[in-house]
């Protein structure tokens, strides 16, 4: 029973790009309380693997997070396999915008303690107890009340690219930092605010929303489908789009564009931009905004030192980076003290 991959990144893209058959980029999510994750986890390894689907998926005790790209010549084969599995029938499947055939290179399937860490330690906390989930035309609406509250569930590098207006965007690097600001900072409006909060896809501001209600807030809502569904609803009905920017997302693209604004920039020189990079020193790996102007000055890294070690011959850089760990968590992605230019 294979439950690997057998192919590269590499020879995976090459294989991609010979085929010249279209892929659909996909996201869901469901918390559902599953009794053996480990089970599910080979379960859908195997039939997955058979249809060509790649991407990174999670499964654990409170559910499943799916980062996934299909060929679209599978896609009708694969939603029968999701209806098969009794908690994952309907599933909302959230299509990228912008489609990709090399978003993901590898199917990873793992097992975790959460699907969203949250570093809490709360039995009596029941994580389908959610808030209300509104549609975009709903959500437009109580965003123009003014007795709403706008909360941004992603972290800082995320919100600086893009965000909806008005939206309280807390400067944190992870999910379980900002559930205790968000509690504090609102605590006296418990009851008499609208507390609506937004994601990518859902996942996180679900969360979110079965916690504050568990905290005692009264009047908690979600954006079905996060950014993702929300920007094809308010194309599809011709709404106001009141997100601006880009939407952070978390494969290959790095992003998809939701509005024509660019409201961030380049962490070098302060040039307006919203492209994020990885540092091409491989020993760094730092996520940061960087313009193609000072990509092209700074051979794709982050700092001179990074530069000078990428210039080294692939040996000599191998050499240096010998049983150092790899890790963005380290660098805080966009917060390293080597980039010169902070909004």
């Amino acid at each position: 029973m294979q439950l690997y991959n057998k192919l590269s990144a590499k020879e995976r893209a090459e294989l991609i790009e010979k085929a010249g058959k279209d892929r659909m980029t996909i996201s869901f999510y469901k918390y559902a309380h599953i009794g053996n994750p480990e089970i599910l986890r080979n379960h859908l390894f195997i039939n997955w693997d058979n249809i060509g689907v790649l991407g990174r998926i999670y499964v654990s005790y409170e559910g499943i997070n799916a980062q996934l790209s299909v060929p679209a010549e599978n896609f009708n084969t694969f939603k029968e396999h999701l209806d098969t599995i009794s908690f994952l029938e309907n599933v909302r499947l959230n299509v990228a915008i912008e489609q990709d055939n090399k978003s993901f290179l590898k199917l990873k399937v793992k097992v975790r303690d959460k699907i969203v860490a949250d570093g809490l330690n709360d039995e009596s906390f029941d994580v389908t107890d959610k808030g209300t989930h509104v549609a975009a035309a709903k959500f437009n609406d109580l965003l123009d009340d003014e007795n709403t509250i706008l909360v941004d569930m992603r972290n800082h590098y995320e919100s600086e690219i893009g965000h909806f207006q008005g939206a309280i965007t807390p400067d944190v690097d992870t999910f379980r930092e900002s559930l205790p600001i968000i509690e504090d900072n609102l605590k006296e409006h418990k009851e008499d605010k609208n507390l609506v909060m937004y994601c990518t896809g859902g996942i996180r501001c679900e969360k979110a929303s079965a916690y504050f209600k568990h905290k005692g807030f009264k009047n908690v809502y979600q954006l079905e489908g996060g950014i993702i569904n929300y920007a094809r609803q308010v194309e599809a009905q011709n709404l106001e789009n009141k997100f601006i920017g880009k939407n952070f997302v978390f494969d290959h693209r790095r992003g998809e564009r939701i509005s024509n604004h660019i409201i961030a920039n380049c962490h070098q020189c302060g040039k307006p931009c919203d492209t994020h990079v990885n540092c091409a020193n491989q020993a760094c790996h730092l996520l940061f905004i960087q313009c193609e102007d000072c990509a092209k000055k700074m051979d794709g890294c982050c700092s001179s030192d990074c530069k000078s070690i990428y210039n080294l011959p692939m040996a000599r850089q191998k050499e240096l980076r010998k049983g150092k760990e790899v890790s963005n968590k380290i660098f805080k992605k966009g917060r390293s003290e080597v980039l010169k230019y902070k909004k």
